[in-house]
């Protein structure tokens, strides 16, 4: 069992907004797209009172509207205010920082290079501080495809989210292109995600079988299924819920590998060990290659009305989050 798995510190900030905001304004809350990419969490919350929609024409005029981890692009900000929305902006802090990067290099008038997966909210978000800039590139096969005004003034950023590897391949090929091309001044892909590829890699070469804990619109959760292939594992598959796991996947296995995405919380993950330890994997290990202790802050508008009414933040969970400090 892989560790560090599971919830990342943005996305238990971001969860931690849907329920205190619940707790604080009662329901309903809006929540624009899924707060974070993970159906258990998304029906939990539901329940609670959370009405997740799609766009923000879908929130009634006035009403309170939180934005997702993935973050949202200017437009969408400006739509909110044009219906005079009260918005609570949930994005992970560390996608801040990738928008912070496009507005300065569109500033300073470069072409902008997001490595990335096309249609995805947060490159869908990142895109819109700078779209005349900003062309995404979904990875290596797609470098051959990129038109910049000056080669001299290119510069690259990336979604949170991807492959490590893949995401260093995509770059280095463009700076075969572009020999002048510019970094970001940090890691755009985040230390959680970095953390449970690392963890992947070092426990992927000893298992048959490597399962991962994740929904399917879950970029990192995806990643982490073929990191697991790539790094010697026999086989690797991606389940939502424990009973989507086959027997069949696990027939011959000696050694079963078992992650999860950063949007998953751990509950999850332990109705996959009492699964397996029904089909006869019952030892179970705990590979750990990282500790992680970051913590974010809930957003200051919501701390502030928390604060106003004579409250502190709640701290029993109702969505159950991982067993990890993060």
């Amino acid at each position: 069992m892989a560790a560090p798995r599971g919830y990342c510190a943005g996305v238990d900030r971001a969860v931690d907004v849907v329920e205190q905001a619940l707790a604080h304004y009662g329901a309903p809350v809006y929540v624009r797209k899924e707060i974070v990419h993970n159906r258990y969490v998304v029906e939990a919350l539901s329940r609670r009172g959370a009405v997740f929609v799609s766009e923000t024409d879908e929130v009634p005029e006035g009403a309170r509207v939180v934005f997702s981890a993935h973050g949202v692009s200017p437009a969408v900000h400006a739509q909110a205010a044009a219906r005079h929305l009260a918005t609570i902006d949930a994005t992970c802090p560390l996608v801040s920082k990738v928008h912070k990067q496009a507005i300065r290099f569109a500033k300073e008038d470069y072409d902008i290079i997001l490595v990335g997966h096309t249609g995805h909210e947060e490159v869908e978000g990142t895109q819109g501080e700078a779209p005349e800039r900003i062309q995404v590139v979904n990875g290596p096969h797609e470098v051959d495809q990129v038109q910049v005004r000056d080669p001299q003034k290119v510069v690259w950023i990336s979604q949170t989210t991807l492959s490590v590897d893949e995401t260093l391949e995509t770059v280095r090929l463009l700076r075969e292109r572009f020999p002048a091309l510019a970094d970001p001044p940090g890691d755009d892909i985040c230390y959680a995600t970095q953390n449970r590829q690392g963890a992947v890699k070092a426990l992927a070469p000893r298992c048959d079988v490597v399962i991962v804990v994740g929904s399917g619109n879950s970029s990192n959760s995806v990643r982490l299924k073929e990191v697991a292939k790539e790094a010697g594992a026999g086989a690797s598959y991606r389940v939502d819920f424990a009973r989507e796991i086959d027997p069949a996947w696990v027939a011959g296995a000696t050694t079963v590998g078992l992650t999860s995405g950063a949007s998953v919380p751990d509950i999850l993950v332990r109705e996959v060990i009492e699964r397996l330890g029904e089909l006869g994997f019952d030892d179970v290990e705990e590979v750990r290659t990282a500790t992680e202790k970051i913590t974010f802050a809930l957003p200051r508008n919501l701390r502030m009305d928390i604060k106003a009414a004579g409250g502190a933040p709640a701290h029993a969970r109702r969505v159950p989050a991982a067993d990890h400090t993060c």
